[in-house]
């Protein structure tokens, strides 16, 4: 590839001085600040206008979770424009998560009699939970007392499932308390009181938030006695509590020593400094900050190296216990571990959880250090990779440069070395040093590694010679890619390249790649072919961006003609003869990533985004991108999937 690059360039070079090039067009005039401004205005009116077709058009869909996802969108897209129509939709959509509840739980109970079972075992409401979440999460960004009366009006009657981890007998924490904490997280920045208040009421009920230290924090700006007292109090409730038998409280107290101790008086000083790897601030301060590493590192230091039988009996199964850090503890036998073994666990996930700390107990605690490095070597744990991580982590935070990562790398546990040293590669080629890329490149990665970072090299350096090129030169260059992909990829970089210094040549590298992406699509990277060049597109000729849309949307009607009549066959799109809108399948994915592209073009065309995005013969898909239109425009980013995070520190079981 480097031969075959370095040859290319030396011909086109030839070129360069004796060859006419592809004409510049003049930049047009930039529209004035104020034209601008009535542009914009004009874009948010269409959109709000949309927006109340598509709520409209919704009330006519037959699943109550797809009606329900659209009264929270428009909820949430509507509140600064009219705050009392989106909490009215917030309100029609409580009542329709509770009656599908309602629903799916009289369903669940049925079948449940009928084979004679007991209600339990994996959730048969899994899907109102899910938009129930959604409901008060998305609540949560604008009226904190809004979505706790939503968590309220919504809550089933029966039991809502467990999250799905092994946590213990005494670790155990239910769905509905995973959904508080979340919220309690949500709501920390707008209204840190109020989360203040709900985090007090869950430690007086023996729970322990993992958001925590975020709700200390933020009441700490507004506040600072009364977050000394709700640190103070959630301290002596965690040394009260035995953290080898409580999951909940183990994870708490990692996530509140792992910072350090609140500074006294500078807020840059070196301890805050130290809490950037960890990705969160100081809460605590100086005194619980002691009293509670002590309590830690007193109940770590139980911990004892694992059995070694591992032999199988007959009839026996081998399960594995693993614990952050990497920490393994194998149980032979059918029956579930004993308490002694699950505090034989945590207790390692504890010291685990110590071993980036150690600065931090040498620092505060150094009358314990030594024991600790003790017990760490005792246990495996303490060796040059492990000490190191926690200065590699720290050293590539924010927006490092390719140096940066190069010092990690050399640094780094032997798995995280290549990745890191590619990564600092395409730093390189991002701050214009090819040569350099090209060094990291050759002298510490090995085969795709290294091929890919090859080809970038030779795509930037390609692209820097563009400008003087002729158009016939870089169709040469681009014949000798094997690979459809990357022939775009290349044409769309050297269009990125020059689209502003010559907009006529980059619209010419475009209609080159779009050569590559006129043909029917036999597959999902077809089209996503089609939407890398139609978004390039985007920027220097909307109008040619459009006609690439188009021809997927008309073979995206197709399938979904096809994935209706193949329900419940082979595919399972649809249900009761409708397409769900959060489908979680490539399909509903690609049409997803249409509606972001006309969202884009919206910008510059409403009124024919729009209309193409009309040109989608199901409601189901046309409203997706309708909504996807809505909130480019309005510029409304959705949170991310509805599903509860994994909650840290947990220990789990896999059969082997």
């Amino acid at each position: 590839m480097k031969k075959l690059f370095a040859l290319t360039l030396a011909f086109a070079c030839s070129y360069f001085s004796a060859s006419p090039v592809i004409a510049q067009d003049q930049p047009a005039q930039p529209p004035s600040a104020e034209e601008v401004e009535k542009q914009k205005a004009e874009r948010e009116k269409n959109a709000y206008r949309l927006l109340e077709q598509v709520i409209d058009e919704a009330q006519s869909l037959r699943l109550a979770e797809n009606r329900v996802r659209i009264q929270i969108n428009g909820a949430d897209m509507l509140w600064e424009q009219n705050q009392s129509r989106a909490r009215s939709l917030f309100a029609m959509a409580a009542e329709g998560v509770a009656e599908l509840g309602r629903a799916q739980a009289a369903v669940a109970a049925t079948t449940a009699n009928r084979r004679g079972a007991r209600i339990g075992g994996p959730p048969q409401n899994f899907r109102s939970f899910q938009l129930r979440q959604e409901l008060v999460l998305t609540a949560a960004r604008h009226d904190a007392t809004l979505a706790y009366q939503l968590l309220a009006t919504t809550k089933p009657t029966t039991q809502t499932p467990s999250i799905a981890d092994q946590r213990g007998p005494r670790g155990q924490i239910t769905a509905e308390e995973n959904l508080e904490q979340m919220l309690l997280a949500r709501i920390a920045s707008l209204d840190p009181k109020l989360a203040a208040q709900n985090a007090e009421q869950l430690i007086e009920k023996g729970q322990f938030p993992r958001s925590l230290p975020e709700v200390i924090n933020q009441l700490h700006r507004q506040d600072s006695d009364a977050a000394e007292k709700l640190a103070d109090k959630a301290v002596k409730r965690l040394q009260s509590t035995n953290l080898l038998t409580n999951n909940e409280a183990g994870a708490l107290v990692q996530a509140l020593l792992a910072p350090g101790p609140r500074p006294p008086d500078n807020p840059n000083d070196s301890g805050r400094r130290l809490s950037s790897s960890f990705g969160r601030l100081p809460s605590l301060e100086q005194s619980a900050y002691l009293d509670l590493l002590a309590s830690v590192v007193d109940a770590a230091l139980k911990a004892q190296p694992p059995a070694q039988n591992t032999q199988r009996g007959p009839g026996n199964q081998r399960r594995v216990m693993v614990a952050p850090g990497g920490n393994r503890q194998v149980i032979v036998g059918t029956q579930q571990p004993t308490e002694a073994q699950m505090e034989q666990n945590n207790a390692r996930r504890l010291l685990a959880g110590l071993q980036a700390m150690l600065p931090l107990v040498d620092q505060h605690l150094p009358a314990k250090a030594s024991a600790l490095r003790q017990k760490m070597t005792e246990m495996g744990m303490l060796n040059n990779s492990t000490q190191n991580f926690a200065q590699t982590m720290n050293s590539i935070q924010g927006n490092p440069t390719a140096d940066a990562l190069i010092q990690a790398a050399a640094t780094a546990p032997q798995q995280m070395q290549s990745r890191l040293y590619q990564q600092a590669a395409f730093r390189a080629i991002e701050e214009g040093d090819t040569e350099r890329a090209r060094q990291i490149a050759n002298d510490h990665l090995q085969n795709n590694a290294r091929d890919v970072v090859m080809q970038r090299i030779d795509f930037r350096e390609l692209a820097k010679k563009a400008e003087g090129a002729r158009l016939e030169e870089v169709r040469q260059s681009v014949a000798r890619l094997q690979s459809d992909n990357e022939k775009i990829d290349l044409l769309v970089q050297l269009a990125r390249e020059t689209q502003e210094s010559n907009p006529k040549l980059a619209i010419q590298l475009l209609d080159e790649a779009r050569q590559f992406t006129n043909r029917r699509a036999t597959g999902y990277q077809h089209f996503e072919q089609q939407l890398k060049v139609a978004n390039a597109f985007s920027t220097v000729d909307p109008a040619r961006s459009f006609e690439v849309l188009e021809p997927g949307i008309n073979h995206l009607n197709e399938l979904l003609v096809a994935a209706s009549v193949l329900s419940g066959f082979e595919v399972n799109m649809f249900r009761d003869g409708e397409m769900t809108i959060q489908g979680g399948n490539g399909l509903s994915g690609t049409i997803n990533r249409y509606g972001q592209a006309l969202a884009l073009l919206a910008r510059s065309d409403f009124e024919r985004a729009e209309t193409l995005a009309s040109r989608f013969q199901f409601t189901e898909p046309r409203i997706m991108a309708r909504l996807a239109i809505v909130q480019g425009v309005l510029g409304v980013t959705r949170q991310s999937g509805p599903n509860p995070p994994r909650i840290p520190g947990i220990a789990e079981i896999r059969q082997d």
